[in-house]
């Protein structure tokens, strides 16, 4: 408690200090947690091997946050053509990269096929988060490709869970229960076309109905006023658990309820002028704004974003800081590192190319796409998700060594890269 406390103040009193510095926020906690864990202090152990489960559950709630604040941000429509390319993304580039990275774990680092499966549908996801910092002016559109990279990593932190599936069965598959016995048809139905399906649906339902109940009743009867903070967290507790609940997936519950919540319309009543534009409306108490029918939705959604934006921050802390300590269970061997290399220079830029076959896109935007496969969270959840169901150790010892090792690279790599577009475009003429 002692550390945690003091983490948290020495990132709001040296917060401007570090910004100025070409490290991001994720590349300092990584370090953190290298000191703080085995590799020097020693003072807190985070064995993903012997708590793989403690940590899982610290992964799926830091992801959920993730997700839901992700959602807010996007504001775009369900529907709208923007969504074209994260979709392609998050959905034929994962596929490719699942089966480009089962090849090499068979041939480089001699895994058996359902591990290598494994290993595919772990470091096919990228981090919604990580990647919402990437910003470029690139092509007719400025912000297609930040969108794109954000929206890619909040889909397909649930995509890969179909491919983790059919890894593990896979992989137990011996005897009598070879892989041709695998229930291809139930695999395809469900995990494939329900899970994704029924979770968009389900928390896009509950994200906007809340989000016009809300103001519906702030607007009309000046009921439940406040407590905002209680809106996003509920929010994320009731579409990712009635998701569980008929085995639709979480995170996209998470995510859709986010965007539906974030596009709820306002409700304004015949007779009643609007309070004036944004700057105006900031010098009215904030009872009588949130309870306008001119301004209630867009308040709500302010106040809501604000501090999930604020809880999202504490999450990726700590969340990368058990990533840092995580990383002296696992050793870096010359088979490790030339994995890690494959899959950040060569295999993610093949898998985006044939995603984006036939899209309006400039040279530089495709070379972003393709280097800014940012790995994460999701990466970490999927990790911890497979040793906790019990696979062999030495399969275990070298996906977490993979897994850990191409999350730290990919932080400090493409962190370093952000930093450095950031740069190169605040100072230009």
């Amino acid at each position: 408690m002692l550390l945690f406390g003091a983490l948290l103040l020495g990132m709001v009193l040296l917060g401007t200090l570090l910004g100025r510095m070409q490290l991001t926020s994720a590349m300092i906690y990584l370090g953190i947690g290298w000191v703080l864990g085995p590799g020097v202090l020693d003072i807190f152990r985070p064995d993903p091997f012997s708590r793989s489960e403690l940590l899982l559950r610290s992964a799926e709630l830091g992801l959920a946050i993730s997700l839901f604040a992700v959602g807010l941000r996007l504001g775009v429509p369900f529907f709208d053509r923007l969504w074209r390319l994260p979709l392609r993304l998050a959905f034929l580039s994962l596929a490719v990269m699942v089966g480009l990275t089962a090849i090499v774990g068979v041939v480089l680092l001699q895994m058996p096929l359902g591990a290598a499966i494994l290993l595919g549908a772990i470091l096919a996801p990228t981090d919604p988060v990580l990647a919402s910092s990437v910003h470029t002016d690139a092509g007719k559109d400025p912000e297609r490709v930040g969108f794109s990279l954000a929206a890619e990593g909040a889909l397909n932190d649930a995509a890969a869970l179909p491919f983790v599936i059919l890894g593990l069965a896979v992989l137990r598959a011996t005897g009598d229960r070879a892989i041709w016995h695998f229930d291809w048809l139930q695999w395809t139905a469900v995990d494939l076309i329900w899970t994704p399906v029924a979770g968009v649906a389900i928390g896009g339902s509950f994200g906007a109905l809340m989000g016009w109940a809300v103001v519906f009743l702030r607007s009309r009867y000046r009921q439940a006023i406040g407590l905002d903070a209680f809106i996003g967290l509920g929010l994320i507790g009731v579409a990712y658990g009635a998701a569980l609940y008929v085995s639709a997936s979480g995170f996209l519950a998470v995510l859709a309820a986010g965007i539906a919540f974030g596009r709820g319309a306002e409700q304004p009543r015949r007779r009643e002028q609007a309070l004036g534009g944004h700057a105006d409306v900031s010098g009215h108490p904030y009872e009588a704004v949130a309870t306008h029918s001119h301004h209630a939705s867009a308040t709500m959604k302010e106040s809501v974003g604000r501090f999930n934006d604020q809880l999202e921050k504490v999450a990726e802390m700590g969340l990368i800081i058990l990533v840092g300590a995580m990383l002296p269970f696992v050793p870096l061997s010359p088979l490790i590192l030339g994995a890690i290399a494959l899959s950040l220079l060569l295999l993610r830029p093949v898998s985006v190319a044939v995603a984006i076959v036939g899209e309006q896109l400039t040279s530089r935007q495709r070379i972003m796409l393709g280097w800014f496969g940012i790995r994460g969270v999701g990466s970490v959840y999927y990790l911890l998700y497979v040793l906790s169901q019990g696979v062999p150790g030495d399969v275990a010892a070298l996906l977490a060594g993979v897994t850990l090792w191409t999350v730290a690279f990919s932080i400090t790599l493409h962190g370093l890269s952000t930093r450095a577009m950031t740069t190169h475009h605040v100072g230009a003429p």
